[in-house]
């Protein structure tokens, strides 16, 4: 793939990878706004998370998808098809298993001391929770989601780590 710069990415990858990460480092180096699957498919409120409707969280991703440029990232794979289409880039973090539990429980700690803001309140089943699905990762939703990607290969980058992106992209 030559360097290029693309407007609209799709990042996905399992959980602990640094989609979020790389999300906000590229919304901020090409000026584009980046939204995380995660608050499509989840309303956040004082009293707690509260899962959109299918309808409600489609029609935010089509809203999303109408503009000319964005960055949506995050690990959900089935209903975000449309997104793969139209995006210019896809980007699969394929970080080790280990890297990924590291990421997984800083972002534990520092949020629950309080140094960071997150999207969830920070609890050790939640933790508990988010290594479950780094390590089911691998054997259920991987496979899956090459399978998805499998038609974007002319536009699918698999990254083990964020070194090599300039190659890339035109940052």
């Amino acid at each position: 793939m030559d360097r290029v710069k693309p407007n609209r990415i799709h990042i996905i990858g399992p959980v602990g990878s640094g989609k979020s990460t790389l999300a906000r480092n590229l919304s901020s180096s090409l000026d584009i706004p980046y939204y995380e699957l995660d608050n499509i498919v989840w309303r956040r409120t004082e009293g707690g998370d509260v899962r959109n409707s299918v309808e409600d969280r489609d029609q935010i991703l089509n809203n999303i998808l109408a503009s000319d440029k964005w960055i949506i990232e995050g690990v959900h794979h089935k209903w975000v098809m449309q997104s793969f289409e139209q995006a210019e880039m896809i980007m699969y973090l394929d970080t080790h298993i280990w890297k990924r539990n590291y990421h997984i429980f800083k972002r534990f700690a520092v949020q629950k001391l309080g140094f960071q803001k997150g999207n969830y309140k920070q609890s050790f089943e939640m933790l508990k929770k988010m290594y479950i699905w780094n390590y089911g990762h691998q054997q259920k939703e991987r496979p899956e989601i090459f399978a998805a990607l499998e038609p974007y290969q002319d536009k699918l980058l698999v990254l083990r780590d964020n070194s090599n992106l300039h190659k890339h992209i035109k940052l």
